[in-house]
């Protein structure tokens, strides 16, 4: 996947304000996806990008957006920060196993009027250590309906390298 294909998977127009707002991305890994996100925030915006690795992939990132990289276990340490407009969770909820528990954590860091955008595959068939604990749209929808967030919405889809089609969702009140 390049930077254009995932801008074009987590893009709404929920996302896109007029004002500088306060993001996570939890697993941000190469951090394809905190750079997609980046391209949509407002000047002066700002992402904490978590990951369990240090990673040094961010020399190009847009200079309008300030960057905050964090070296943390985003499941099982606390979350270093409250308040947030959004989070981002691409191609890593499926590592989470104790989901509601989470979901609880997630709306600590969360502002009132907060919101999630995921990017999951398709399934809820564990496959190896690359995604154990993946949840299907279907069953991420009742998941977080049940926690008490009134919007979960399919942004997107996308053909997954492994045979498995990716979803985007957008979470919120």
């Amino acid at each position: 996947m390049d930077l254009n294909n995932a801008i074009s998977l987590i893009r709404t127009p929920l996302l896109i304000k007029p004002h500088p707002t306060r993001w996570a991305d939890l697993g941000a890994g190469s951090g394809l996806f905190t750079k997609a996100l980046a391209g949509l925030l407002y000047e002066g915006s700002e992402i904490y990008a978590v990951d369990k690795k240090p990673t040094s992939v961010f020399s190009d990132f847009p200079q309008d957006v300030n960057l905050k990289q964090l070296t943390l276990d985003f499941v099982r340490n606390e979350l270093p920060f409250s308040g947030l407009d959004g989070i981002l969770m691409a191609n890593s909820f499926h590592y989470v196993k104790e989901k509601v528990a989470f979901i609880e954590k997630l709306k600590q860091a969360l502002k009132k009027a907060g919101m999630l955008i995921i990017v999951e595959y398709d399934t809820s068939i564990p496959v190896g250590n690359w995604a154990p604990y993946p949840v299907d749209f279907s069953n991420l929808k009742t998941l977080f309906m049940k926690v008490g967030f009134g919007i979960v919405e399919k942004l997107s889809e996308y053909p997954s390298a492994y045979g498995r089609k990716m979803y985007s969702a957008i979470i919120g009140y």
